[in-house]
């Protein structure tokens, strides 16, 4: 009996790391002018929707670097600042490798870095289709 207790679990817990693996999405390389590495990767954390950037990343050397999100509507999102300053100088400071999307982001065209000093697009990059984020 407990053999077969195990045996359904590990079977049960098989088909929940299938499914969050299937709902989950790699974009292509980012490119543009100070991002040309890494990629980001979609995914459903506690049935929210979240970006994770790759560990190829590399963070532009810019004043302001932030995640920025583009609809298939053409609307734009600037998110959250790429980086995060701690008080301990550039060394200590941690960076958002990851970003829960709002709720009212109902899918995912492009994704880009984007420098809110400099007001430019510092790289960006898409999946193979728009994602939708949100029943509409």
């Amino acid at each position: 009996m407990l053999a077969r207790t195990m045996m359904v679990a590990a079977l049960v817990m098989g088909l929940s790391v299938t499914a969050a693996q299937a709902q989950s999405h790699t974009s292509k390389p980012f490119t543009g002018a100070k991002v040309n590495s890494g990629t980001v990767t979609h995914s459903m954390t506690n049935g929210q929707h979240v970006l994770t950037l790759s560990d190829d990343f590399k963070v532009p050397d810019t004043p302001d670097p932030h995640w920025q999100v583009i609809d298939g509507q053409g609307r734009v999102y600037l998110l959250q600042r790429l980086g995060v300053k701690n008080g301990l100088g550039l060394t200590g400071d941690k960076i958002n490798k990851s970003i829960t999307l709002p709720a009212f982001i109902t899918d995912i065209a492009k994704v880009q870095i984007y420098c809110a000093w400099a007001e430019a697009v510092l790289g960006e990059t898409s999946f193979e289709r728009t994602l939708t984020t949100n029943s509409k």
